[in-house]
């Protein structure tokens, strides 16, 4: 018999290229926002990142310095800030030489001595350096980035937050008296400049094929806050009789929550604007979406298809487990690379789904209504989870998800139908579905299962 067939579990390959990213911008610029998603989007890609945020260094001698701590004249301020970018420089460098390949160093960076201080700490120990500059002069973006992120940020925990968005207005000013963009004088180094959210961009000695894939990422973010809605088609009559794949129809149950939709939708949108809706090519999807308001802009991706099972699509586990039995164990053994005969792993779902993860960072308002597999592999890139952990999470059916990107994470908010539904969730080892009491309609990310 033909052996199990598994991708070879290292994702991208970047040759021997190892990159210090280096972050700089005035504050509320969206620099840490800039590096959780680019560390988030190397690691789904099996790409080994790190963010090293200075802030967090020196909030180890001062936790909630004011204003005045920023200002260039303060010396012991401006010492205690060298130090802790000495302190987040040394970890980086100790954590390349363990074999890191891309290191995210979220600082401002705001003066030219500065970056080439950094730069030469690199070069010293072989390290590439990309510098990505935000700049930004709109000032409802600025003041949103202070409302949202610095009233909440360590530096401000227990104040006022009027009181906190004075004091860091005051903070930027301090900056403001010192900081230097990047320009002509800096044309050796290798940078990305994105200017007011995207709107213009400069790249700059671009080297190679790792910097060019971290540069094409950054160029389709933007910073503006927005939300992202997920949902599982309705539950199909291959739900029901526990088989997999296929291009089944909706089961009665599955057309309740079609209709239920729009209204959940609604609710968790808050206001009329229009969504445009993603659905794969399947019919369960099709039709799940297909009482969404007139005004919803639908379209349809191949990419968002089903996980495709191969020789195994339209069986039930307990006949993979008869026909296939060393595959059924393999899988369960390395859920994530083991890839179906004549089909595909998660990691090759992960490698389709990049176009529409690049699409979704420079999209607003968009409905995505996909399959159980894919949905993991989106949601795993959202909220960080492993790959380890993403393939058996539990995913409910009759469900919308709504997730808002935030500077330091994402906010997660669902919304039940109340339409009962099967629980698709398979435990390792076995060979029946929907035997889980806990994967119901709230358990997402909460139970260890299978699909």
């Amino acid at each position: 018999m033909t052996p199990p067939h598994k991708t070879n579990g290292v994702g991208v390959q970047a040759g021997d290229t190892q990159i210090c990213v280096v972050m700089v911008g005035l504050p509320a610029r969206g620099k840490s926002l800039i590096a959780q998603k680019a560390q988030r989007y190397l690691k789904w890609l099996s790409i080994d990142a790190m963010v090293f945020n200075v802030g967090n260094y020196r909030r180890q001698d001062s936790p909630q310095p004011g204003a005045d701590f920023f200002d260039q004249s303060n010396a012991e301020g401006e010492r205690m800030r060298r130090a802790a970018a000495e302190a987040a420089v040394t970890d980086m460098l100790k954590w390349f030489a363990k074999g890191g390949v891309v290191g995210i160093l979220d600082a401002t960076n705001s003066t030219k001595a500065r970056r080439r201080w950094v730069k030469e700490r690199c070069d010293a120990q072989g390290i590439e350096t990309l510098f990505v500059e935000s700049q930004c002069d709109d000032e409802d973006i600025i003041m949103s980035n202070i409302l949202e992120v610095k009233t909440t940020s360590p530096d401000y925990q227990g104040q006022d937050p009027e009181t906190a968005v004075q004091d860091f207005r005051k903070r930027i000013r301090n900056y403001e008296k010192v900081y230097q963009t990047i320009d002509e004088e800096e044309n050796d180094l290798t940078y990305l400049k994105i200017m007011n959210v995207g709107k213009q961009v400069i790249i700059n000695r671009i080297q190679d094929y790792l910097q060019s894939r971290v540069v094409y990422y950054l160029m389709n973010l933007h910073i503006k806050p927005r939300s992202i809605w997920l949902s599982r088609h309705g539950e199909s009559e291959f739900n029901l009789e526990g088989k997999i794949g296929g291009d089944a129809n909706l089961s009665p149950r599955g057309e309740m929550y079609a209709r239920k939709l729009p209204e959940l939708v609604r609710q968790s949108v808050g206001d009329d604007r229009p969504l445009t809706v993603w659905t794969s090519t399947l019919k369960r999807t099709i039709a799940t979406a297909r009482f969404l308001p007139e005004n919803y802009n639908q379209l349809q991706w191949k990419a968002l298809d089903e996980l495709d099972s191969g020789v195994c699509d339209c069986l039930t586990y307990q006949e993979i487990s008869e026909l296939y039995p060393e595959d059924f164990k393999a899988r369960d053994e390395d859920k994530y690379n083991y890839r179906y005969r004549g089909g595909e792993s998660y990691r090759d779902v992960v490698i389709r789904l990049e176009p529409i993860i690049m699409e979704l960072e420079r999209s607003e308002n968009i409905l995505i209504v996909t399959h159980q597999a894919v949905l993991r592999c989106i949601y795993a890139y959202f909220m960080k989870k492993s790959q380890a952990d993403s393939p058996w999470m539990a995913v409910p059916l009759h469900t919308l998800i709504k997730l808002t990107p935030k500077a330091y994470g994402t906010l997660e908010e669902r919304y039940d139908a109340k339409i009962p539904a099967v629980s698709t969730w398979r435990g390792k080892g076995s060979v029946a579905k929907h035997e889980d009491p806990n994967a119901t309609t709230d358990s997402i990310g909460k139970a260890d299962g299978a699909v």
